[in-house]
């Protein structure tokens, strides 16, 4: 399994300047290539390399990060055009994508940089490192990080390591490719139903709450209207770390939920059950209040968080079809609106069952979830 692994440089004053002009070097580097590249229509990484090697190699870059800055820029173009082709820009002739294919890439001085084990050595003993800059070799550069992801960069680092500075702060962003352990037999699912009232409910009758995010949001909200009402320099700057603050809540927020059932899906030998997320904001309906809460929340990222935590613990994980699970009953499985009494009530017309609404939408998703699996492999775990 093949994960990204973060963990922070503690240089020296000396170091930190001579890694901070590294950084700025290389993107301005990666600038000009970017520039050329659109001057002359060419953006195939051989073809750049050609034009631009020996103009870096005089700007004072090495061959290897040379090559990686060329690489950098042919990939950057890559995503654009797949991206632009996607339909992400809009049609070919609104404002957006004309500004955005318009004029050359350019790289923020901050922007990472890619290094290869020609470039960056790692002496895990130590727990230092030795890496390349404009200035020369920077040798015994101490890193720290969780214990667990220390352990994982010494077994199973792969490939390039990029070196991020975040707030003038230096971490090395290492891609790890973890044995993936098998995934057990489970012994029923554990239904995790994805909302935004409560962020998670489970089968087993246990509710995550919205409301502490959901609060923060609407604060956060509010905030933004009043700094984008004023639009000066200060203003932008104040959301832009505002909009980080938000997210990095969001983020630990979810978690913290996933690890959680994840766990409970361990201990107990059972797999999770996730709804099928793709469009559901199109699906989702809202009144006007709620939706910036609907739009703002991060579906996908607390499915992908639970998937991937699942995944390192050898837990199965089965998406279904959400079509009904908040109308149907899970006892007796009729379906209808008006089984749905309120955002948090949910009463069966049929036989008359009463619980909280999304406690029984996971109900009804851990049930599907196992006929998933069961359809999909035999009594021995073998498909079928």
């Amino acid at each position: 399994m093949i994960t990204v692994v973060r963990v922070k440089l503690r240089p020296t004053p000396a170091q930190k300047d001579a890694l901070a002009s590294t950084l700025r070097r290389c993107n301005e580097a990666a600038t000009m290539v970017a520039s050329r590249a659109f001057e002359e229509r060419t953006y195939r990484r051989q073809s750049l390399q050609r034009l631009t090697y020996y103009n870096l190699k005089s700007a004072g870059l090495s061959a290897q990060p040379a090559l990686h800055v060329i690489r950098k820029v042919a990939d950057a173009y890559t995503t654009l055009h797949a991206n632009v082709r996607n339909g992400r820009y809009g049609k070919p002739e609104s404002k957006r994508r004309v500004a955005v294919t318009g004029k050359p890439i350019v790289f923020r001085d901050t922007a990472a940089q890619p290094y290869d084990d020609r470039c960056l050595s790692w002496q895990h003993d130590k727990q230092t490192v030795s890496i390349w800059s404009v200035e020369g070799r920077l040798k015994d550069i101490p890193f720290t990080g969780r214990k667990e992801d220390l352990e994982q960069v010494r077994e199973y680092r792969k490939g390039e390591t990029d070196l991020v500075e975040h707030q003038g702060e230096f971490y090395l962003v290492a891609t790890v490719d973890e044995p993936t352990p098998a995934t057990f037999e489970p012994r029923g699912f554990l239904g995790v139903d994805l909302g935004v009232a409560n962020i998670a409910a489970t089968s087993d009758e246990v509710l995550y709450s919205g409301k502490r995010l959901n609060r923060k949001r609407l604060h956060y909200l509010n905030k933004r209207k009043e700094l984008q009402k004023k639009g000066t320099k200060s203003a932008r700057r104040r959301l832009r770390a505002r909009s980080q603050k938000e997210a990095r809540f969001a983020r630990d927020t979810n978690h913290v939920i996933s690890k959680k059932i994840v766990a409970v899906a361990e201990r107990t030998g059972r797999g999770i059950g996730l709804e099928e997320l793709t469009g559901i904001r199109e699906r989702a309906r809202s009144r006007k209040p709620q939706r910036a809460r609907l739009h703002s929340w991060a579906f996908a990222q607390l499915g992908q968080y639970i998937t991937y935590k699942a995944e390192r613990a050898g837990v199965p994980v089965v998406f279904v079809d959400p079509a009904y699970t908040s109308q149907e009953c899970h006892l007796c499985h009729h379906i209808d609106r008006k089984n749905r009494r309120t955002q948090d009530v949910f009463a069966c017309i049929s036989c008359g069952v009463t619980l909280h609404a999304d406690i029984n939408a996971g109900k009804n998703i851990s049930s599907r979830a196992e006929i998933h699996w069961g359809s999909i492999n035999g009594p021995c775990g073998c498909a079928v």
